[in-house]
C-alpha cells in the first residue's frame, strides 16, 4: 500500500485484497481475503477511504531552477514581481458530503460542472492586487 500511495496510485478494496492473496499463494497457504478481513485489516492498520484532492503530488520537488530563480528576482523590486494563479469557480456545484440519519440511504446526484475560470494576480509586496480576470462561462 505504501508503494502505491508513494507513486500516487489510487487504491480500492480489490487492490488491497490482491497482494495478501498473492503472498499466501507464494507461501502455499490457503487464504480468502473477504470483506470482513478487509474491514478488520483497515481497522488494525488505521486505513481510511478518503477523497483525493489537490495537485501537490504533481509538483517536482527536485527543481533545478530554484537558485537561478532567486538570482532573477533579486534584480527587480518586490512591487514589480507578480504572482498569478488560475482557478475554477463551480458556482452551481453543491457540497459532496452531508449529514443524514444513520439508517437512511444517502444518495447524491450528478455534480453540476458549470464554472467560471478566474485569474488572480498580486505583486510580491501585496501593494498591488490586479482586478479579477474572468474567462467566458464554461459548461464542461
Amino acid at each position: 500500500m505504501r508503494q502505491c500511495r508513494g507513486q500516487n496510485i489510487p487504491m480500492g478494496g480489490s487492490l488491497l485484497k490482491k497482494k495478501p492473496k498473492a503472498l499466501a499463494k507464494e507461501l502455499g497457504i490457503e487464504f480468502l481475503a473477504s470483506e470482513g478481513w478487509l474491514t478488520n485489516f483497515k481497522k488494525r492498520n488505521g486505513i481510511v477511504f478518503k477523497k483525493m484532492c489537490g495537485e501537490s503530488s504533481s509538483v517536482d520537488i527536485n527543481v533545478k531552477w530554484q537558485n537561478s530563480h532567486l538570482d532573477l528576482i533579486k534584480k527587480h523590486e518586490p512591487r514589480n514581481i507578480f504572482n498569478t494563479v488560475e482557478t475554477g469557480l463551480f458556482f452551481k456545484c453543491l457540497p459532496e458530503k452531508t449529514f443524514t440519519f444513520k439508517k437512511e440511504k444517502c444518495h447524491g446526484g450528478k455534480h453540476n460542472k458549470e464554472r467560471l475560470t478566474i485569474l488572480l494576480a498580486v505583486n510580491m509586496d501585496s501593494s498591488e492586487k490586479k482586478r479579477l480576470l474572468l474567462s467566458s462561462y464554461e459548461n464542461l
